[in-house]
């Protein structure tokens, strides 16, 4: 990562960041190119904000496909990168009531409306009018202090720390979302999760076995065969190694798994589908491999399979998550931790897809 070639930024809506104090933050400048910069603390949060001491931020793909340049549209650089994080509050716009000055919250992944049908049902990942992504297309956490609608900051319960706080909002909700709102995962049915080492592969292991299922887990290379169990797979496959799906069929007795866990997209789709039950349901939230795969459509409707594309989670499900990492059902998995000098690090190592858990920057 490279020093910043200018201090700081103000923004049109912001006249007075000249006069107020700094803090760091790691912005996007260009595909590739990320600064440590020196940029105004935000002003005191307006009504209905609170202003957060960002403590902990997880890293996800959704940071790399930001630091490749590929946000797609609605972006202006520099933008402060991180999607997912915890902090403590330090200081609560007018009108704000449950949350107060020393509350671990964890603020929703968007920016979303909080008017429309959809966010007023507690779907906000279904906003009509997203103003963005935090750290994609706006502005997000990896920074020392950022402000936030208080209602999109999720109140941690007693005794659950920042770092555990800061995997609800991408890794545990997206899974909470996949698994209970759209496969609709029963105990004492079969799951297959890929990438069982991935961020949310193992957070996904970990909530199928407190469902009550069976979990079959895919991974990359035998050192991460022997961790995938350890939280809780009951069958492990190195998918470079064998094809998984025609294991998973021994291991099912030809039967099939009932969920698939899907966010590989190309290299794992086939192989997923011939590994599923009649009328079993397949819920993906991603796509790391590329985003074009084929489907085999005698095999969708002669089989009976349900497909459902997941996105997101809801202010629900990361207080959910939240719920079972403090009651010690689920456990946080940190693979490593980095300081802000040292983020570009932490994203070459995501990209090199060599970790197991979660990379967590440490403010």
């Amino acid at each position: 990562m490279r020093p910043a070639t200018k201090v700081g930024f103000t923004r049109p809506d912001d006249p007075d960041a000249a006069s107020r104090p700094r803090m760091r933050a790691v912005q996007v400048v260009g595909e590739r190119e990320l600064v440590l910069a020196d940029v105004p603390i935000p002003p005191d949060p307006a009504p209905g904000e609170v202003q957060i001491r960002i403590r902990s931020v997880a890293l996800n793909h959704i940071d790399v496909w930001g630091w490749r340049g590929m946000a797609f549209a609605r972006r202006t650089l520099p933008v402060v990168a991180g999607a997912e994080a915890a902090g403590e509050v330090v200081k609560v716009g007018s009108g704000v009531t449950g949350l107060q000055a020393g509350d671990i919250v964890a603020p929703y992944g968007a920016r979303t409306c909080g008017t429309c049908p959809a966010c007023a049902a507690g779907r906000d990942n279904l906003c009509d009018t997203l103003d963005g992504m935090f750290g994609f297309h706006i502005d997000g956490f990896l920074r020392e202090y950022a402000n936030v609608p208080a209602r999109l900051a999720v109140k941690a319960p007693p005794g659950l720390d920042a770092v555990s706080a800061s995997l609800t909002p991408i890794t545990f909700g997206t899974c909470e979302h996949m698994l209970f709102d759209n496969a609709k995962l029963a105990a004492g049915e079969t799951v297959l999760v890929q990438a069982g080492g991935s961020g949310i592969g193992s957070a996904a292991i970990q909530l199928c076995k407190a469902a009550g299922a069976t979990v079959i887990a895919t991974v990359g290379s035998d050192d991460k065969v022997e961790k995938a169990k350890a939280l809780g797979a009951d069958h492990v496959i190195n998918y470079t190694k064998e094809r998984f799906e025609g294991r998973v069929r021994k291991l099912t007795g030809r039967r099939g798994v009932d969920v698939v866990f899907e966010h590989v997209g190309p290299a794992t789709w086939a192989g997923s589908l011939l590994s599923m039950a009649r009328g079993a349901r397949l819920v993906t939230c991603g796509s790391t491999t590329g985003i074009t795969a084929d489907t085999n459509l005698n095999l969708l409707y002669q089989q009976q399979l349900k497909l459902f594309g997941s996105f997101g989670c809801s202010l629900r499900n990361m207080a959910d998550a939240m719920a079972k990492l403090a009651a010690g059902t689920v456990k946080p998995v940190i693979d490593t931790r980095v300081t802000l000098d040292d983020i570009a690090t932490g994203l070459k190592r995501l990209e090199s897809r060599e970790v197991f858990g979660k990379i967590i920057v440490e403010l």
